[in-house]
């Protein structure tokens, strides 16, 4: 428990921007679970179009904070290997 009034206000900020966090998460996680589904069920017109949602998603959470700038990046990155993965023909 806070011991000052400060600490308590702080707690509930916290608190409150915990719960954000959280729903953004969530919601990232729910995107690329929705991307790499359609990657696997080789869906390429699927996930060629929720492709740009899923980085938008990524950028804006990582401008909030809510992620780290370098795994926003990361991500898009792999992403975006997935994605051409499925337009190149297999080389033999």
């Amino acid at each position: 428990m806070p011991n000052t009034k400060s600490a308590a206000k702080a707690l509930r900020g916290s608190e409150t921007k915990r719960l954000q966090n959280k729903s953004v998460k969530s919601a990232l996680h729910s995107l690329e679970k929705r991307f790499l589904a359609f990657v696997t069920e080789g869906k390429k017109e699927d996930a060629t179009k929720l492709f740009p949602d899923l980085c938008s998603a990524l950028d804006k959470a990582a401008k909030r904070n809510v992620i780290h700038g370098n795994h926003a990046a990361r991500q898009k990155s792999r992403f975006a290997v997935r994605l051409a993965k499925m337009a190149a023909p297999a080389a033999k």
